[in-house]
C-alpha cells in the first residue's frame, strides 16, 4: 500500500515519464528514416553531432552502476570505493584517448565497420573471428539485467512500485524506441540523458552541505562520521570487498582501462562521421565521464552515516533521496537515474542486436539461405535489419525473465558480463595497434581462451574476485595471442620455404 507521499510522487513521476515517453517516441520516429540499413540502424554514422556522441559515450558508460551499484558499495565498504570512482574518469578516459584515433581509422577500411566484431573480423581478415566475438557479446545480457534491477529497485524504494512492474516498464520503453529509431534515436536520447545525469550527479554531491553539514569542511565531517561508525569505512582497503588489497585495486584499474573496449562504447567511435570530429568527441566524453563518475558515490557514503541498517545496499541512493530531498528534487533525481539506466540499456540492446544482424545473420545465415539465389546485397542488408529488430524483442523477453530474481549486488552482476567480453577481446584489439605480427590464428585463440578462462575461474569458484579473474584471464589472452601468432607465422614461413624448395627441384 502506497503512503500519501509515495502516491503523490508516483503521480508526478508518472506524468514526467509520460512526457519523456512522448519525447523518445518522437525521436524514434525521426530516426526511423536513418535505420532502414544496417549502417543506419547500428551506428547512424555522421548523422549526430560529435559533441552529442561524446555525451552519449559517458551516459552509456555510467549506467545504473554509478548511480545505484557503486554508491551501494560505498554504503557497504566506505571510502575504499573511491579507488573505483576515480579510476572511472581518469583511467577510462586515458584508455579512450589511446584507442580512439586508430580504431576509427581502421574502422573506415573494407567499406567501413559497423560493429566491434566486424572491426576485428576486417582487421584480421577472418569471418570466423567476427562470428565468435559476436557470440561473446551475448554475455551483455547480464549487463542488461543489472540495469533492469537498478531501475526496478529505484522505483520500489522511492514510490513503492512493485519490483516486477519496474522491470517491465524499463524493458518495454527501451525496446520501443530502439526498434523504431535504431542508433539515431539511441544517440540523441543518450545525449539528452547525459546532460540531465551530469546535473543530478553534481546535485547529489551538493546535498552533503545540507545533510552532513560542516560548510567547506563537509568532506572532513563525512569522513569523521564514517570513522566513528566503523574505522574500517575509512581505511585504504576493505576486507571482504572488491577492494580488499592493493593487487585487487590494481585489477580494478585494469578493468576500468579496458572497459572502454566494450562494443557498446566502441560503436560510439564508429558513429563519428569525420576524423577531425574525434577531438570534439573525446573532449565531451571526458567531461561527461568526470561529472558522472566522480560525485554520486558521496550520496552512498552519506547514506551510510544517516540511514544505517538498510536491508539492500543498492537502495542507498534512493533511500537517501527520499529521506532528505524535497519533492521537486526527488522527481528530478529519479528522472536522472532513469536516464542513467536507459542510456546504457539502449546501447546494450542496440549493440547485441546489431551484431546478431550484421555479424551472425549476414555472415553465417544469409549465405546459407540464399546460396545460388539471385538476392542482392541491399536486400540481404534489409533482411539483416529485420532480423536485428526481431532479436531485440527476443533479448528483451530473456532479460525480463532473468531480472525477476534480484541479485545480491547489482555491480557484481554487471562486472561479470562485461569482464567475460573484455577477457576475450582485449588482446586482439590492443595488439592489433602495436604488434605487426598479430594475426587471425592468435586472435581467435586469444578470444576463446581468454573468455573461457574467465568463465572457468568465476564459474567454478577458483577466483571469486571478478576483477582479479579478469586480470588473470586478460594476461593469459595476451600470452595465447602472442604464442598463437608466432606459431602461425612460423608454420606459414615453413610452408613457403617448402614451396620454394619444391619449385627449385622442378
Amino acid at each position: 500500500m502506497l503512503t500519501d507521499n509515495q502516491a503523490t510522487l508516483a503521480w508526478i513521476i508518472g506524468a514526467c515519464l509520460f512526457v519523456y515517453f512522448l519525447l523518445i517516441v518522437w525521436l524514434g520516429k525521426r530516426g526511423a528514416k536513418y535505420s532502414r540499413s544496417m549502417k543506419g540502424f547500428s551506428i547512424a554514422k555522421g548523422k549526430v553531432s560529435p559533441w552529442l556522441i561524446g555525451i552519449s559515450f559517458g551516459a552509456t558508460y555510467s549506467s545504473a552502476n554509478l548511480f545505484i551499484g557503486v554508491p551501494g558499495w560505498a554504503y557497504m565498504y566506505g571510502t575504499p570505493v573511491l579507488w573505483y570512482t576515480l579510476g572511472c574518469f581518469g583511467i577510462t578516459w586515458v584508455g579512450l584517448l589511446l584507442v580512439t584515433k586508430k580504431f576509427w581509422e581502421h574502422g573506415q577500411k573494407n567499406e567501413g565497420s559497423l560493429t566491434l566484431p566486424q572491426w576485428l573480423g576486417n582487421r584480421y581478415n577472418s569471418k570466423a573471428l567476427q562470428v565468435i566475438v559476436a557470440l561473446l557479446i551475448l554475455f551483455n545480457i547480464y549487463y542488461i539485467v543489472a540495469q533492469n534491477v537498478g531501475l526496478a529497485t529505484m522505483f520500489e524504494t522511492i514510490i513503492g512500485i512493485p519490483y516486477y512492474w519496474g522491470i517491465l516498464f524499463g524493458v518495454t520503453l527501451t525496446i520501443l524506441y530502439i526498434s523504431m529509431g535504431g542508433a539515431y534515436a539511441q544517440l540523441i536520447t543518450d545525449g539528452i540523458q547525459g546532460i540531465v545525469m551530469s546535473v543530478i550527479s553534481v546535485l547529489l554531491f551538493l546535498s552533503l552541505f545540507w545533510t552532513i553539514g560542516g560548510g567547506w569542511g563537509t568532506l572532513g565531517n563525512l569522513t569523521g562520521q564514517l570513522h566513528n561508525a566503523d574505522p574500517a569505512l575509512t581505511a585504504s582497503t576493505a576486507a571482504g570487498s572488491p577492494f580488499y588489497s592493493g593487487f585487487a585495486i590494481m585489477a580494478i584499474q585494469w578493468f576500468l582501462l579496458s572497459f572502454v573496449l566494450l562494443p557498446q562504447l566502441m560503436n560510439k567511435v564508429l558513429s563519428v562521421g569525420k576524423k577531425e570530429d574525434l577531438r570534439k568527441f573525446t573532449l565531451s566524453a571526458g567531461a561527461t565521464l568526470f561529472f558522472l563518475s566522480t560525485f554520486s558515490v558521496f550520496a552512498g557514503l552519506a547514506a551510510r552515516v544517516l540511514i544505517p541498517g538498510l536491508t539492500s545496499s543498492d537502495s542507498a541512493v534512493p533511500a537517501y533521496v527520499l529521506e532528505y530531498f524535497p519533492t521537486v528534487l526527488i522527481v528530478l533525481i529519479v528522472m536522472g537515474i532513469v536516464s542513467a539506466i536507459l542510456s546504457t540499456t539502449d546501447s546494450l540492446y542496440l549493440g547485441m542486436t546489431a551484431s546478431i544482424g550484421n555479424d551472425i545473420y549476414k555472415v553465417v545465415v544469409a549465405p546459407f539461405l540464399y546460396k545460388n539465389k539471385n538476392v542482392s546485397a541491399k536486400q540481404i542488408d534489409r533482411k539483416a535489419v529485420r532480423v536485428a529488430r526481431i532479436a531485440l524483442f527476443i533479448i528483451g523477453l530473456i532479460s525480463l525473465y532473468m531480472s525477476f530474481n534480484r541479485p545480491e549486488s547489482l555491480s557484481l552482476l554487471l562486472q561479470f558480463g562485461t569482464s567475460a567480453i573484455i577477457s576475450g577481446v582485449v588482446a586482439p584489439l590492443t595488439l592489433s595497434y602495436f604488434w605487426k605480427k598479430a594475426n587471425r590464428v592468435g586472435a581467435i585463440a586469444s578470444v576463446i581462451v581468454g573468455a573461457a578462462c574467465f568463465m572457468i575461474l568465476t564459474g567454478f569458484g577458483v577466483q571469486d574476485h571478478v576483477f582479479t579473474a579478469l586480470l588473470y584471464s586478460s594476461m593469459l589472452g595476451y600470452g595465447v595471442m602472442i604464442a598463437g601468432s608466432l606459431w602461425a607465422e612460423h608454420v606459414t614461413s615453413h610452408r613457403k620455404v617448402k614451396q620454394i624448395e619444391q619449385q627449385q627441384v622442378l
